[in-house]
């Protein structure tokens, strides 16, 4: 009689993902800093406060979801939102930003963040879910490329009135 071998822990276990919490603000604020940093965006206190009142607030329509690792750091983000598709007379998902810190990257926390929320648009009947990314941001892509569908759509931005 011969046994098995078990299968090896992996060294280092995968992130779980949960809703921000009350308690996440320093650890989330330090993500979103760098999250803004990646693209070169300027984003006050007042700014980034706001974004974090949003989340916190049931009746806003913005979510959040974060990666946490075994010692209870978070490592990633995901802001999230529905959003009406009236042709398809169905409601989306709309993922605003998906960051994970630079040292946590490759640890499946991007993995994670994605699965679980498509298991949240699974759980809602939302019919899609749905994101930009800069063209130039190849690693992301990479990683976009296997789980879902690069889309033919072009997006621009208008300002609201000529400045």
């Amino acid at each position: 009689m011969t046994s098995a071998t078990p299968a090896a822990a992996p060294a280092h276990p995968l992130p779980t993902v949960r809703p921000a919490a009350a308690g996440d603000f320093a650890q989330w604020r330090a993500l979103y800093r760098g999250y803004a940093e990646f693209y070169r965006v300027e984003q006050t206190e007042e700014a980034a406060a706001l974004v974090w009142s949003w989340i916190r607030d049931p009746a806003h329509e913005v979510n959040a979801l974060v990666a946490e690792d075994a010692d209870g750091r978070l490592v990633g983000l995901a802001h999230y939102r529905p959003f009406a598709r009236p042709l398809s007379a169905s409601t989306g998902c709309y993922l605003d930003d998906l960051f994970v810190s630079p040292d946590a990257r490759g640890s499946g926390a991007a993995d994670a963040l994605l699965a679980r929320l498509r298991e949240t648009a699974a759980e809602r009947g939302w019919s899609v879910v749905r994101w930009i990314t800069a063209d130039d941001n190849h690693r992301a892509r990479s990683k976009y490329d296997r789980v879902a569908s690069r889309t033919m759509w072009v997006t621009y931005d208008m300002a609201p009135q000529d400045r």
